[in-house]
């Protein structure tokens, strides 16, 4: 076989770590993005915190055209990335309304760009100054004092073990007593429940000595009744029926009137049937098992609704449930000259420069091991560029998705209209695959509350008269169609399809009952009062 040389051109894909960097931020969380630039800011001795908020100039970004991710093949992996211009107002508010799109200027096309191909340099050499220079901090309204973070109240937060063992502290016991007391508080499930029973506990501390097993178990059932007797009503039951109970016997006073104390007392005694009557709110059945009448019987649920079946809730710690929002809308006007604007929530922007002492120093000594600093000044470059333009197309796309679903804003939920990832795609030039890097994990507080920016997507359902309702539209219209049926004869699912169907609106009744369990609603059988 004869050997030669040829020539093919071809043309591949290829990602700089820069640009691999830009699309790992991209779709991280608001908390995710905080652990990121502590990493950094611990690795990277270039990268400082500042209390000031930096302005747009010193990242460069208004000379440089910002990477926008463009994935044509739709995988992660094999992204490249497409030029799109950034707004020089992407810190502060931007106003949207129906009749007027969104103006994005496009970034001055005359400036060098860096090298996107090769080994992923860039032969740009900017000055030190302009990422260690001190910018003007953000006026805020807010004091200080107001300015609270809300993860640090929930740091601050009690929780339900070391506020049962302060109100411990006021009750003179025995050393036993008071052991066994706190060996059960510290016991508690989250919810305030002893999911053990006390001679499971005994076994564990006695082992096989049964002398000691009964004496413990008696020492249990003494601090057993005390901790009942503890804040918040309820903590330390066995099972929700015994928690229930705790409460509504909390609630006697001396001036209770008899009705309301015959009313408690079947409360009481409903609270040891079983549960499933309660859930099932068999009246019948329940007043013949407590022997009252089904009026005294719907008056006791009405008592019992109120209690609280997780004695521990607000002590658990609400810091994993807390939900920053990365985009705040504001109402501005009212009837037909309404208006949102829409702004990046400042205290999730991480304020990073580059140690203006570190670099000064670097760009004044050439000598050993200059080239592996050097290379870590460019990352903190780079990795604070690439938060900027995270933040630029979070607030990009959610000005988009405010135009689009302006009926939401002023009407709620029932006025969404269908919108796909294509759509906000084509109006800003980025790939489906960018949106929705976008859009998850990051959430936007309304007017009606803070949802998710997947929330504002929804499929089109057809109409009668050729049109698309949103498939949110149509869940709101079914939770609106339950909380107004009648208890005795609720609305099953083929009801509910008929209904829509009056309202113009094609639903199948398999797809309200998807929408149903979407919205964690019972069956009719299971929602209906005997």
């Amino acid at each position: 076989m004869k050997q030669g040389l040829s020539l093919r051109v071809s043309q591949h894909l290829a990602l700089t770590p820069q640009l691999q960097q830009s699309i790992r931020l991209l779709q991280l969380s608001t908390l995710e993005l905080s652990q990121e630039v502590e990493q950094m800011l611990d690795e990277n001795p270039f990268l400082e915190r500042t209390a000031e908020e930096a302005a747009r100039e010193e990242f460069g970004l208004d000379a440089i055209d910002t990477p926008v991710p463009r994935d044509d093949a739709g995988e992660a992996g094999e992204s490249d990335f497409a030029s799109a211009p950034t707004s020089s107002a992407a810190t502060t508010s931007s106003e949207t309304t129906a009749a007027t799109e969104t103006d994005v200027p496009a970034a001055d096309a005359t400036e060098r760009e860096p090298d996107w191909e090769g080994d992923g340099t860039v032969d740009m050499a900017p000055d030190d100054s302009e990422w260690g220079s001190d910018a003007p901090a953000r006026q805020n309204n807010l004091g200080d004092d107001e300015r609270a973070d809300a993860t640090e109240l929930a740091r601050s937060q009690e929780s339900l073990q070391s506020f049962l063992h302060r109100q411990a502290l006021s009750l003179r016991l025995n050393e036993n007593d008071c052991a066994a007391l706190r060996f059960l508080i510290e016991s508690l499930n989250d919810d305030g429940y002893l999911e053990d029973s006390l001679p499971a506990l005994a076994s564990g501390l006695a082992g096989d000595d049964n002398d000691q097993f009964d004496e413990l178990v008696h020492h249990f059932q003494v601090a057993l009744g005390l901790l009942q007797s503890l804040e918040p009503a309820g903590v330390g039951a066995r099972d929700l029926g015994e928690c229930l109970g705790i409460q509504l016997r909390a609630l006697a006073s001396e001036d209770e009137t008899e009705e309301h104390a015959l009313v408690r007392k079947t409360a009481i005694a409903i609270c040891k049937q079983p549960m499933e009557l309660l859930a099932r709110r068999d009246f019948k059945r329940l007043a013949t098992l407590t022997r009252t009448n089904e009026e005294l019987v719907r008056s006791a649920l009405q008592i019992i609704s109120r209690l609280e079946p997780k004695p521990g809730r607000r002590f658990v710690d609400v810091e994993r449930n807390i939900v920053v929002p990365d985009v705040i809308v504001t109402k501005i006007g009212r009837g037909t000259n309404v208006k949102f604007r829409v702004m990046l929530n400042p205290e999730v922007m991480p304020r990073l420069r580059v140690h203006d002492i570190y670099a000064g120093a670097l760009k004044s000594h050439k000598g050993e091991g200059s080239q592996a600093l050097s290379q870590r000044l460019q990352e903190a470059r780079w990795f604070i560029k690439n938060i900027q333009q995270r933040f630029d197309t979070i607030l990009r796309v959610s000005n988009a998705i405010v135009e689009r679903q302006k009926s939401y804003f002023v009407h709620g939920e029932l006025a969404m209209r269908p919108l796909v990832l294509r759509e906000i795609a084509d109006e800003l030039g980025l790939h489906e695959s960018t949106i929705s890097r976008v859009t998850t994990a990051k959430y936007m507080a309304t007017p009606f509350g803070t949802v998710e920016l997947k929330y504002f997507f929804g499929s089109a359902l057809g109409t009668e008269t050729g049109g698309n309702a949103s498939s949110t539209a149509v869940r709101a219209l079914i939770k609106q169609f339950v909380s107004s049926e009648s208890i005795k004869k609720p609305l099953s699912d083929s009801q509910i399809s008929e209904m829509l169907k009056e309202q113009g609106i094609e639903c199948a009744r398999r797809t309200v009952a998807k929408y149903r369990e979407a919205l964690r609603i019972a069956p009719a059988n299971l929602r209906k009062a005997l």
